[in-house]
């Protein structure tokens, strides 16, 4: 089984062939494609190795901050984030906004929670901070466009770590006799992480849908189709951008 920083290595020169000028946009979606799906294979394997007795892994918390503006919005992307890999969210709101999310999961997947947040994040608010929405008859609210951007990007990227994932249970080939299947042992670790955050968390009431009324979503979300599903970003970059 290769080591987390031989598949990290194969990830960063997907990445770069993506980054290429010279590629179609097509080429590039595929070839972030393939670096999500590395990424949710390192997790599918930390997962069978533990559900086997050979690895360490047991159910904790990681608190994060989230700072304003659009503190709502960037709080959905972790969850956006958190929910595809096994995890739960819990937001701790101040006022209309939201001044911290703690995240509650198997301690290996909230490590790829953080890094793949903190990446993304970066990403969204270098990008957020030039889009402006077109300004025709009616004149549109910066804010609310950023706000169904953000929406656009989440969506994008949820689904992307969804399908990613499941796409590594479903190929994952056990490498030892007797050990369990990927698709039982994340069906385990999601209802184990789901009970224990009903256990901790089950009495708070669930958030209000929002309603969003900016035009931002539709170019947010192809933003996220084009997202770097890179976890060692954070080696070079270690907070985000704030967005003005």
């Amino acid at each position: 089984m290769p080591d987390y920083d031989s598949q990290l290595e194969r990830v960063r020169k997907l990445l770069a062939k993506a980054e290429d000028p010279g590629v179609t946009a097509e080429e590039a979606e595929l070839y972030n494609t393939k670096a999500a799906e590395l990424i949710a294979r390192h997790g599918i394997d930390n997962a069978v190795l533990a559900a086997a007795g050979r690895g360490s892994d047991d159910i904790t918390v990681l608190k994060l901050p989230i700072e304003n503006p659009y503190s709502r919005d960037k709080a959905s992307l972790l969850t956006s984030v958190a929910y595809p890999l096994r995890c739960r969210t819990l937001l701790h709101r101040v006022g209309q906004g939201v001044e911290s999310v703690t995240v509650f999961g198997f301690r290996s997947d909230l490590a790829r929670v953080e890094l793949l947040f903190t990446s993304l994040l970066l990403q969204a608010s270098t990008q957020l901070n030039r889009v402006r929405p077109e300004q025709g008859v009616f004149r549109e609210s910066l804010a609310a466009y950023r706000r169904t951007w953000l929406h656009g990007f989440a969506r994008a990227v949820h689904d992307r770590l969804q399908q990613a994932e499941a796409k590594a249970v479903r190929t994952h080939r056990p490498t030892a006799p007797g050990q369990p299947s990927a698709e039982l042992v994340v069906r385990d670790r999601t209802a184990v992480v789901q009970q224990a955050f009903d256990r901790e968390y089950g009495d708070l009431r669930t958030a209000t849908p929002r309603r969003l009324s900016g035009s931002g979503y539709r170019e947010g979300h192809r933003a996220g189709t084009k997202a770097t599903l890179d976890p060692s970003a954070l080696s070079r970059h270690r907070s985000a951008l704030p967005v003005r």
